[in-house]
């Protein structure tokens, strides 16, 4: 059986919907079960994705959950640990202004520069965040629990002391719990506080990469599945500054997709069509547009899906 990674990229509320269509896309287009991925990699709304993915939420319910349809008796058994969210959009705390780099970040820019992102260095020079991630991650330990799942779950977040890319899950990282480590990928520079884990902080893991898909090279999948909602297929590109900034996180893919094809990996990545845009609007962290995302990204991925060329590259996944 053909050995399959999934990758869920950085993209706030919207991104959590968009991965949502392109999962049950996936499921009813080719028959695929996201549940099935022998490794998952989550930065950001995509840890949040991965984690639902991991505890056995099925495609299906992750759209009924995020449209406000019904679930399986399965999916309300997992959504019904889900404890209450507590005023995610209140900032909590005096401002501060923005802090120098530590120590251990200017050491690695003076020897090593250009290991160094630009935006890792403003994600983590950015005033802290004032709203704590513990008002919405201590609903989700009721659903993910004290523990890590048995299967390959990795989560992508970056070290505030020194800027480097910290997986989760993966052998060598901290130890922490599965919602923790959500937090600390989901923890936006500026917005929400830095999660500590094991005497350090962390910020979101899209202050390295949207996607982080290059992590899965050594362990030589046959297929790797990207879904990116911060970044912009093709066909939808634009003179616009909304697309500037998604042409930023379009070449970063661009260069791990890359890596990948050149170590003999295959890669189908699936980014936001033009509809897919006009559906997610211009806000990732909008509220209220859960079912248009999802069933627009749903729609495009079953029309990708269905053309030749990316059949035959996901055909090890339907065979």
């Amino acid at each position: 059986m053909a050995k399959v990674a999934l990758v869920l990229g950085a993209g706030g509320l919207t991104g959590q919907a968009f991965h949502a269509g392109v999962l049950a896309g996936l499921a009813d287009g080719l028959g695929w079960d996201a549940r099935t991925a022998d490794l998952i990699v989550g930065t950001s709304a995509g840890a949040s994705a991965g984690a639902y993915v991991r505890v056995g939420l099925s495609p299906a319910d992750g759209v009924a959950v995020l449209t406000g349809r019904p679930t399986s008796p399965e999916g309300a058994r997992i959504m019904g640990r889900l404890g209450e969210q507590g005023d995610w959009r209140t900032p909590v705390g005096p401002r501060t202004l923005p802090r120098p780099p530590r120590r251990d970040l200017l050491r690695r820019l003076a020897t090593r520069p250009w290991e160094v992102r630009p935006e890792t260095v403003l994600a983590v020079s950015l005033p802290p965040g004032r709203v704590p991630p513990e008002t919405w991650t201590d609903a989700l330990h009721g659903v993910t629990g004290p523990g890590w799942p048995d299967e390959a779950l990795w989560i992508c977040a970056v070290r505030v002391e020194d800027g480097h890319r910290v997986v989760f899950g993966r052998e060598g990282a901290p130890s922490t719990d599965l919602a923790t480590a959500v937090g600390a990928s989901s923890a936006i520079p500026g917005y929400f506080r830095p999660v500590e884990i094991a005497g350090k902080r962390y910020v979101d893991g899209a202050a390295h990469s949207a996607t982080n898909a290059d992590l899965v090279i050594p362990e030589r999948p046959d297929l790797v599945i990207v879904s990116s909602p911060m970044s912009v297929a093709r066909s939808a590109l634009s003179l616009d500054l909304r697309t500037a900034g998604r042409l930023h996180f379009r070449r970063r893919l661009a260069t791990e997709v890359r890596r990948l094809r050149t170590a003999g990996i295959p890669v189908v990545a699936f980014q936001p069509s033009h509809a897919d845009r006009v559906a997610m609007g211009g806000d990732t962290m909008a509220e209220g547009r859960n079912a248009v995302v999802v069933e627009q990204a749903y729609d495009t991925t079953l029309r990708r899906v269905a053309r030749p060329e990316i059949a035959r590259r996901l055909a090890a996944i339907t065979a």
